[in-house]
């Protein structure tokens, strides 16, 4: 699978992204500066996390408009996977290729801690191999992951089946309407999560319930070749 990961000045999960693609695809991914105009032929594009531009005016608003974007969009209306996790996520909606908005915590404190994911789809191009109701905990560090979106917008998103992933078993971090941890677009080859499934990818971090996201996207990029 190629894939790219997008850096932008305060990215710092990116190292993360970049060890987990290349041990679970066996291919070190581009790595794309957030000025360039020309993201390199790509399977999946990541918004790693991090505090792009040290979050000042909103999570991810400046970020959403570095020129790199306007080509992330091109990708995704070819329906190329670009996946924003954290900042990423935030950049994602920002940048509106994601409905919603990611606000303040509603504790307004950072959270570092591991929470319960229910997979809510099982049948995206990022959870094919996951089971619908599964149960995967997964590390969380923000502090603005509060999910919202206005009335209709997120009866869309429910009714489309847009919600990837919910926090479980009352671990909501950040008081994320719906319990809302991560949500898919339309088309289903956009996703943004909060939590980081790059960070548990092998047993020496605690676990590697975070592989499936990665092998759902590439076991579909070996069936579109085959």
């Amino acid at each position: 699978m190629k894939s790219s990961v997008i850096l932008f000045p305060g990215s710092n999960r990116d190292r993360d992204m970049i060890s987990a693609l290349t041990k679970i695809s066996g291919t070190a991914p581009n790595l794309v500066w957030h000025t360039d105009t020309d993201i390199p032929d790509s399977d999946l594009i990541v918004v790693p996390g991090g505090f792009s531009y040290g979050d000042y005016l909103r999570s991810g608003a400046i970020a959403a408009r570095s020129p790199v974007m306007d080509e992330i969009r091109k990708a995704a209306d070819k329906g190329i996977r670009v996946m924003g996790v954290c900042n990423g996520f935030q950049i994602l909606t920002e940048a509106q290729l994601l409905p919603g908005a990611l606000m303040r915590n509603a504790g307004l404190r950072f959270v570092c801690k591991t929470v319960k994911l229910e997979v809510t789809n099982a049948e995206t191009q990022f959870t094919g191999q996951y089971e619908k109701g599964q149960i995967i905990p997964c590390p969380v560090a923000h502090h603005d992951g509060n999910f919202f979106a206005e009335a209709d917008d997120l009866k869309r998103i429910e009714d489309n089946g847009q919600v990837a992933f919910r926090y479980a078993d009352g671990t909501n971090p950040n008081g994320s309407i719906n319990d809302i941890a991560g949500i898919i677009n339309e088309a289903g080859n956009v996703l943004g999560m909060m939590p980081h499934p790059e960070n548990l990818i092998e047993p020496d971090h605690g676990g590697q319930q975070g592989r499936g996201i990665f092998e759902s996207a590439l076991e579909i990029v070996a069936s579109e070749a085959a």
